[in-house]
Parts: C-alpha cells; sequence; structure tokens
C-alpha cells in the first residue's frame, strides 16, 4: 500500500503566479508576526521566508493603515502575498486595491450579503481567489450553539460560506477548517472531502510552540496528505516563521512528496561521540537552510560506523578526538582536524553543487 494515496481531484486556482489545487505542487505558506504597516520590518521577514523556500505570505491587516502598506510591500518581495482580514469588508477591499494577490476571510463574519457582495465584486475586478478561513474557537453563534466546536459544525460553517461565495458566481476559492488540536482537524477536512471540489489549505492551528507545533503538525497535516487531502499547507507555530517553512518542507520530504534542498541525516549519539556533535548538526544545518541543492548530507558521532551506516549519503563528516573524516557514498576521501570539519563539509559541498550544475548545463 503506498504512503500517499492520489490526490483529491478540486478546481484549480492561481493566488499570483502560483498555482493551487489538483495536481499543481503542494504549496508551502507563512505568516509574518510584524506589524504590517511597518513596511521595512515585514518586508526584511518576507526577504529571509523567500531565501527558505515560501512560496505564498500571509500578512494580517487590522487597520487601515495595514492595507495602504500592502502596495509598497509588494513593491520589493516576489512572492505573492494575502491579506488576512476579520469582520470589515472595507479592509478587504482596500487590501486587494494596494495589489494583494488573494484575501482570506470568513464570509460569515463579514456582515450582510450586501457587504460580501462587494468583497466578491472587488476580488472578481482584480483576479484574485478568497480563501475561507473556519477556525473552531471562532463559529457562527448559531452553528457553535447547535453543534458545539466540533468537526461536524466546521463543516456546516465552511460550506455555508461556499455557498454563499458560489451564490454570487464567485468560484476561485479554497478553504481551510482549523482546530487546535489534531483529531477535529483530521476529521473536518475529511468530512469535508466528499462535499466540495474546493482545493484545501490545511494546517492545525494555534498547535504551540516547537516541538509541540511540530508534532502536532506533523501528525496532522501528514495524515491528511496522505489521505490524498491537501493543496496548501501552513505550520503554525509560535516561532521565527522560517521554521515553519522548513518543518513544512520536511513533512513533504517525509512523504515523498516535494524535495527541496539538503536532506541532513544525523545519529542520535552514543557514548562513543568525542565530538560537540548537536552545534554541528545546527551549525550545518543553518549553513544549508537557504540552499535549493538537492543533495543527501550525514552527520555522524564517531569514525567506527559513521560511514557505513551513512553510505547512501552524497557527502557527510564523522568526528573521532581532535580529528574527523569526510565521506562520500560511505567512502572516506579525506581526514581533516575536528575545528575544520564543518568548514571543509560546506566546500565540498559547494564544489559538488558546482559540478553538478556545470553537467546540467553542458547536457543542455
Amino acid at each position: 500500500m503506498p504512503l500517499v494515496q492520489k490526490r483529491r481531484n478540486t478546481r484549480q486556482i492561481r493566488v499570483g503566479d502560483v498555482v493551487v489545487g489538483s495536481d499543481a505542487p503542494v504549496s508551502v505558506q507563512s505568516m509574518t508576526n510584524t506589524q504590517t504597516r511597518d513596511v521595512d520590518a515585514t518586508v526584511r521577514q518576507i526577504k529571509t521566508l523567500e531565501k527558505a523556500g515560501c512560496e505564498i505570505i500571509r500578512v494580517a491587516v487590522p487597520e487601515m493603515a495595514d492595507a495602504a502598506a500592502i502596495r509598497h510591500i509588494k513593491d520589493r518581495i516576489t512572492i505573492p502575498l494575502i491579506a488576512d482580514i476579520h469582520f470589515d469588508f472595507r479592509l478587504a477591499l482596500a487590501a486587494a486595491e494596494s495589489g494583494a494577490n488573494g484575501l482570506r476571510i470568513n464570509p460569515g463574519n463579514i456582515g450582510d450579503r450586501h457587504k460580501v457582495k462587494k468583497v466578491v465584486d472587488c476580488a472578481k475586478s482584480h483576479g484574485i481567489p478568497i480563501r475561507i478561513g473556519v477556525n473552531a474557537g471562532s463559529l457562527e453563534k448559531e452553528v457553535a450553539r447547535r453543534l458545539g466546536s466540533t468537526a461536524e459544525a466546521m463543516v456546516e460553517s465552511g460550506m455555508a460560506n461556499i455557498r454563499i461565495l458560489e451564490s454570487l458566481g464567485f468560484y476561485d476559492i479554497k478553504i481551510s477548517l482549523k482546530a487546535s488540536d489534531v483529531a477535529r482537524t483530521v476529521a473536518a477536512y475529511q468530512l469535508l472531502s466528499d462535499r466540495t471540489d474546493v482545493p484545501f489549505h490545511v494546517g492545525v492551528t494555534e498547535a504551540g510552540g516547537l516541538y509541540a507545533g511540530i508534532t502536532k503538525s506533523a501528525i496532522g497535516i501528514g495524515m491528511l496528505l496522505a489521505r490524498g487531502l491537501g493543496d496548501t499547507i501552513r505550520v503554525s507555530l509560535t516561532r521565527d516563521p522560517v521554521e515553519e517553512v522548513r518543518t513544512g518542507y520536511e513533512i513533504l520530504r517525509a512523504l515523498g512528496l516535494r524535495n527541496r534542498g539538503p536532506e541532513i541525516i544525523s545519529c542520535p549519539t552514543c557514548g562513543r561521540c568525542r565530538i560537540n556533535l548537536f552545534k554541528i548538526a545546527e551549525d550545518v544545518e543553518k549553513a544549508l537552510l537557504e540552499r535549493d541543492t538537492q543533495i543527501k548530507v550525514a552527520i555522524m558521532g564517531c569514525v567506527v560506523n559513521g560511514p557505513g551506516e551513512a553510505k547512501e549519503a552524497d557527502i557527510g563528516i564523522a568526528g573521532a578526538d581532535g580529528s574527523g573524516i569526510l565521506f562520500k557514498k560511505g567512502k572516506v576521501f579525506k581526514k581533516v582536524a575536528q575545528d575544520q570539519l564543518v568548514a571543509q563539509l560546506l566546500y565540498e559541498i559547494d564544489k559538488m553543487t558546482k559540478n553538478s550544475e556545470e553537467m546540467n548545463g553542458s547536457k543542455e
């Protein structure tokens, strides 16, 4: 039985130049934690996220100053930008006029049909999609009263909001159904999958800090993607959003859906280890974070088993007292001083990357 089931067929939409839905690659999103009106700070964070591989970025728009700032932010970034709107339809209009590539709203919370129609007409005129964002903690009062904060309530809210937009002739929609726990989140998407062909933005909201957040997200997003549900993802962490992007790509890699950048494997250490493997692994990960070369790198604690256990790695290092070795495909090719291990590894990776690029260039 394959690890990942066939992707659910959905309609396709475009967020800027990123295609979402059906056979398009599962895209990785994040959200800034700066004040959007602080254009310089927001641009700096988005550029860092771009280097980490973020493909769609969302910004909060609580006030008009934030909506107006989108125009200036867009001039300085390369990835599509989504404006996150709550309640005030005028903010959605202003964000679209400022150049947002998409809107995240909950039509049921925008107000009466007249206000929703204004947002829809604006989105149509600018050719941008709308994401319906349903959260278990902020359901419509009537739905929550009848069904509680359940997966069924989230699905009812989601379908009601889809019907609102489609009744206005708007179909460039994606939807998210998020709860802070894995069970409700997975159940909600599973229930909705048979009722609409709208593409899914998946994630576990308010997942927590680094450890709890990664664990919940890996299980929840991983389960959904393995079932063929999910067209774009965001890992929600109470951390630097770069960690969200990095975790998102590792989830996709683990499922065999996408490979971006180097894959790092490392041993858990034992009593044979005579080097500071934790720091070495961290230094290598940071150095390779912004690279998109697909290469497998091994960081091993000792020379006794390192090369053999990591023989599938393209390149790797293993430590000993005062020195270490570099190996390729399990074969030792260089011995270096321990304090030069990381530098020599990165140097060799650069050489391998350059050679690979030259070979690919010559084939073209």
